[in-house]
């Protein structure tokens, strides 16, 4: 009876991994080749850089060629594409300069590569000196936050100012973060996460990214596609999984460490983020003699997307006051339905 049970247990146990296995192989997606991709995703101001240590750049220089130089880094996951809306607005007077980070967009990085919030500076770094950039005003949005502030405090002398959006940096003293979306809480698993980013993972980045906006509404399929698309392109699965993993590793904001900033430096957050407590852009605001905070009511992680008129009113006003040192024009309107920098 004995061997009777512990076969059919066995049994048991081999049909659950065969299961398992046949619905991991079902759910399983492969690489999307960058050509695929860059035919999607590419616009015509796309261009490309390549960096030492085999990192080739994708990137977009628009607007003012003559203007004082605008550049932004996105966040976790994302791409340039979050920065359409600033760049529609905003283009009339700056010249903007996006760029995917190694492992996210277009960007291509070697295989082996080591992402990090210093390894994210450094490609910065080594693309502004390619571009010419001597001075220029550095936004980023996020994890991009992040990076933009380790940058600032780096080489202070390139930054004529700091604009944080949404930005990342301070430990989480949240007791639980209820809120989290369920994708970021598996990829941080040791055991699932490397199992989940080869998976299709379309529902729960839908999930991600409509807790990512106060509206959620605002999540289409082009944005959902995007977001799973680029994240397929070869190599990009294992960055994005690194950067989860290490996510509690990385050095944090102190204050301390941000009182060395000494340029103008703008906050911005909104008042429902769910992703990058509120209170961290209060820290940031604490922390910075000097500092500008702006908080959007009924907003989410990114209101460069989401209050895309609002947010590029506060940068505008911002930028004239410290960059400019001029009363600030009329902002001139966008009609997003009929125009296509949006």
């Amino acid at each position: 009876m004995l061997r009777w049970l512990i076969g059919g247990f066995l049994a048991l146990v081999g049909l659950v991994a065969l299961v398992g296995a046949g619905a991991y192989f079902a759910l399983k997606r492969p690489d999307v080749p960058y050509e695929t991709l860059a035919a999607q995703y590419e616009n015509a101001a796309s261009r490309y850089v390549e960096l030492p240590g085999g990192v080739r750049v994708h990137y977009r220089d628009e607007g003012q060629p003559n203007g004082p130089p605008l550049l932004l880094i996105h966040g976790f996951s994302a791409s340039l594409h979050t920065w359409e809306p600033w760049v529609a607005r905003l283009g009339d007077e700056y010249r903007i300069i996006s760029l995917d980070l190694p492992g996210h967009g277009l960007t291509r990085a070697p295989a082996g590569y080591q992402a990090s919030i210093d390894a994210y500076r450094e490609v910065v770094h080594e693309f502004v000196r390619q571009k010419g950039l001597e001075h220029f005003a550095l936004a980023g949005s996020s994890m991009g936050g992040n990076v933009a502030w380790e940058y600032a405090l780096a080489y202070p002398e390139q930054v004529n100012a700091l604009i944080l959006v949404d930005a990342s940096g301070w430990p989480d003293t949240r007791a639980e973060a209820t809120e989290e979306p369920q994708v970021f809480k598996l990829l941080r698993n040791p055991t699932l996460g490397p199992i989940m980013v080869q998976l299709d993972s379309s529902r729960l980045v839908r999930q991600g990214l409509e807790a990512s906006f106060y509206d959620a509404s605002l999540v289409d399929d082009t944005m959902l596609n995007r977001y799973v698309q680029l994240a397929r392109a070869p190599g990009h699965r294992d960055i994005l999984l690194q950067m989860t993993l290490n996510y509690r590793t990385r050095p944090s904001a102190t204050p301390e460490r941000l009182a060395a900033l000494r340029m103008p430096v703008l906050i911005m957050t909104g008042d429902t983020d769910r992703l990058v407590p509120p209170e961290h852009a209060q820290q940031f605001h604490d922390a910075i003699a000097g500092s500008q905070l702006v908080t959007f009511e009924s907003t989410g992680h990114i209101p460069q997307e989401e209050k895309p008129d609002q947010s590029a009113t506060a940068l505008r006003e911002f930028l004239y006051r410290v960059v400019e040192g001029s009363a600030l024009p009329a902002l001139p309107e966008v009609d997003c339905e009929i125009d296509p920098r949006c």
